[in-house]
């Protein structure tokens, strides 16, 4: 990825929990910057962020910010970006959006680099990020799926506390502390900040992640239907999905469900491709215990999977648990990774 000038990269929501980690990535990665300008509210402004060493002051983040940007990595919610990516890419900037403002519209890519880079060749200056949960999924059973084929994806989600912001991590830190003393709170934030009622996190399993559609399922679960089927350009894919909050604090894990299309296939035939897969790291050692955890993925950059299991009243059927950091690979790696390959695939100007 060598670029002796660099790109002009833009950050917006640079002060938030996704903002930081695409910013860490970024000075991981050592993606070729020439010049950063980072964005945000107008409360955030001000702000000073160290990059590489240097100091840079947040600034508010409207249309002509993006005058020379290359490429701009949104995470500043949905309604920052309906508004502001437009512009940005009206001034020749590629932006990629980590907010739900763009991912199921027709003219807009979502990609997973894994799963479906081709993709990003039909941009028409905004790449959308999928959600959290929908990502560490679909880069674990795309392999299945391109070598056995999939009729049916089942999944229940355990969601860490992050995906619902740094206000949420606090809340459940503070509940724990005054279950444990045996003192009185009011929860605030969880399961849906937005929703009518709030409910304890701390030792607790909420079964709501974001408010309910009028089929009974929640948008959040909606989008990792529908977003799957996108994603995979597998429209007659049977999907569904429970999503449940825990008090974990970074880290999702997926107990996933699937049915392929090919008779015969053996554990360690999904085994043996999964060793192999782009961006999968395979933990699935039954006898010494040896299985994913939230724990050991914070802060790795891969999907974990592990318990694989055929179904047994169904030859076609198999289980397996999927982990991956929902900040990371669910949000700012999947981000600056779809930057990579638009330098990669020499898409940047």
């Amino acid at each position: 990825m060598e670029n002796i000038k660099g790109y002009h990269v833009a950050v917006v929501g640079a002060t938030g929990a996704v903002g930081e980690k695409m910013l860490q990535t970024l000075e991981r990665r050592d993606f070729p910057i020439s010049k950063l300008t980072l964005l945000s509210s107008e409360r955030s402004a001000g702000k000073k962020i160290i990059f590489k060493g240097e100091e840079h002051t947040v600034q508010v983040a409207k249309p002509e910010s993006f005058e020379g940007v290359d490429v701009a990595l949104f995470s500043a919610g949905g309604s920052v970006s309906k508004v502001l990516a437009p512009e940005a890419a009206k001034r020749g900037a590629i932006v990629v959006d980590n907010t739900s403002a763009f991912r199921m519209d027709p003219e807009v890519p979502l990609v997973v680099p894994e799963v479906n880079e081709a993709d990003i060749h039909a941009h028409k200056g905004i790449i959308a990020n999928p959600n959290c949960s929908t990502i560490q999924m679909v880069v674990a059973l795309e392999p299945i799926r391109q070598a056995y084929g999939l009729k049916k994806v089942i999944v229940s989600t355990y969601q860490a506390v992050s995906g619902a912001g740094a206000s949420a991590i606090r809340e459940m830190k503070e509940q724990s502390q005054a279950v444990l003393n045996d003192e009185e709170f009011t929860p605030e934030i969880l399961p849906c900040g937005s929703d009518k009622k709030h409910y304890q996190i701390a030792f607790n399993a909420v079964p709501q992640i974001d408010k309910f559609t009028d089929n009974g399922y929640t948008f959040e679960e909606m989008k990792m239907i529908n977003e799957t089927k996108k994603i995979m350009h597998a429209p007659d894919l049977q999907v569904a999905a429970t999503c449940v909050r825990i008090p974990v604090e970074y880290g999702h894990s997926e107990s996933v469900y699937i049915e392929i299309d090919k008779e015969g296939v053996t554990v360690e035939d999904l085994k043996n491709l999964l060793s192999d897969a782009d961006g999968v790291i395979l933990e699935d050692k039954p006898e010494e215990q040896l299985y994913p955890m939230a724990v050991t993925a914070t802060g790795k950059l891969e999907t974990f999977v592990g318990r694989i299991r055929k179904d047994l009243d169904n030859d076609k059927g198999f289980h397996m648990w999927i982990v991956s950091d929902n900040l990371l690979k669910g949000a700012a790696w999947n981000s600056v990774q779809i930057a990579e390959r638009l330098v990669a695939l020499n898409l940047l100007k």
